[in-house]
């Protein structure tokens, strides 16, 4: 899917005005910040200068200085980050009341198209680095913007969830017996497993297609046309070999997971995340702490699918009461695993709520108990250690990559400015500045 996709999202390029505001990343950069964030203490170090030169930061000079040569670029008033991360997004689409009859009518070009705009948007709101974990545009939109056609972060993308027959991901849910027997039982190509076998064969039909990362279904969904969102959905031996195969060839791997028993094989099986953990509990906390395993709360999608599933006719009648309960259920587990001392990474679920509002997760975490710096860890140097790119990503030191985001004003007094992001720069390349 992600071959054919990817002229369309070429065609896509041609029609997009690419960064009209922003600097191309030549010369050498002189960022002037009021204030810094250090993500290693987790506080403010006053004001820096970081020297920006071939998309890296070559040094991170004390107080504002004007180095010979290189282009300044005042942010006083403001304070810089390290450049965010989000680490379960869909870029593919986003939620709207049409959502289920859409796969119906559109085709790929369609989303392809929608997908350029939801990428700038997180960009644009700060956000220089998603983990995309679940969609066949995702691919391609990935290679799009990598060379340099369209405006994104940049995307680690999982492709097609792997999933069983009837689970969430099972790409033939909701179809009616005469369509369904049309398009034939989807298997581990289509990423629908049902044996240990057929696991494996997923997976490396995966690194086949160029996925980054690895992602399961591990239970139910809210969103699928099913009505458990919360039963497990692989045996222990199918999770165990698709976590097997996946370290064959160097990938982490994610599971979907709300119930607690899916969750356990998961964690037990030596996966990477828990996406969402809707029911975990003081045994799942315990586990997860013993196996280093990562939580992905995504308390924005909770809070979305909860206040949505409120209008009548916005989810189908299969889906409305899965998305009541989990939607009033994740922002409380939150606030359990942190208290638990659970490693936890950022990550919104965006697509099931609004690209470009991911901030808005920055506010939810700190309402659950964890300080605004925390939060900023989250998305920094936490999310860049769990996609094992510690040594590129998370902090704004020499040698790391240029992703550099300011607000305006103290995040760590108010974690809501994180709402109102003046500056992004994305491997030395300015897109917004105020």
């Amino acid at each position: 899917m992600s071959t054919r996709l990817r002229p369309l999202l070429i065609a896509v390029a041609l029609t997009v005005p690419l960064a009209a505001n922003a600097d191309d990343g030549a010369g050498v950069s002189a960022i002037q910040c009021g204030d810094t964030f250090d993500t290693a203490s987790g506080t403010l170090t006053g004001a820096r200068t970081l020297i920006v030169e071939n998309g890296l930061i070559r040094e991170v000079l004390p107080g504002v200085q004007s180095p010979e040569g290189a282009q300044a670029i005042d942010l006083s008033g403001h304070t810089c980050t390290p450049g965010w991360i989000d680490m379960h997004v869909h870029l593919r689409g986003q939620s709207n009341p049409n959502s289920y009859s859409e796969g119906f009518r559109l085709d790929p070009q369609d989303f392809a198209f929608r997908s350029v705009g939801y990428a700038e948007k997180t960009l644009m709101a700060g956000f220089t680095t998603v983990r995309d974990l679940g969609g066949d545009v995702a691919l391609s939109l990935r290679d799009a913007i990598n060379q340099g056609l369209v405006r994104g972060p940049r995307i680690y993308a999982a492709g097609k969830s792997i999933a069983t027959t009837g689970g969430h991901g099972d790409p033939t849910n909701g179809l009616n017996n005469q369509l369904a027997h049309l398009v034939g039982p989807p298997g581990p190509t289509e990423g629908v497993i049902n044996s240990p076998e057929q696991a494996r064969q997923a997976v490396r039909q995966r690194y086949k297609e160029g996925s980054d990362v690895i992602k399961i279904t591990a239970t139910g969904g809210v969103l699928s046309y099913a009505k458990s969102a919360d039963a497990p959905q692989f045996t222990q031996d199918e999770v165990a070999e698709v976590i097997r195969t996946a370290r064959d060839y160097g990938y982490k791997v994610a599971a979907h997971a709300h119930g607690k028993e899916g969750m356990k094989r998961a964690v037990l099986a030596g996966i990477d995340s828990i996406e969402h953990g809707t029911y975990m509990d003081d045994e799942i906390f315990k586990l997860m702490k013993e196996k280093g395993t990562w939580y992905v709360p995504t308390i924005s999608a909770g809070k979305f699918v909860g206040k949505m599933a409120q209008i009548d006719g916005y989810y189908p009648d299969i889906v409305r009461p899965k998305a009541a309960a989990v939607g009033a259920q994740i922002a409380d587990t939150f606030a359990a695993a942190h208290k638990a001392g659970v490693k936890i990474a950022f990550g919104t679920d965006a697509g099931v709520s609004f690209h470009g509002d991911n901030a808005e997760e920055f506010v939810f975490m700190v309402e659950g108990g964890m300080s605004p710096a925390e939060a900023l860890r989250a998305a920094t140097v936490n999310a860049a250690e769990l996609l094992g790119e510690s040594e590129r990503l998370g902090s704004l030191a020499p040698g790391k990559l240029a992703d550099i985001v300011a607000v305006p004003g103290n995040p760590l007094a108010d974690i809501a400015i994180t709402r109102s992001v003046d500056f992004v720069m994305k491997q030395g390349v300015v897109y917004r500045q105020p």
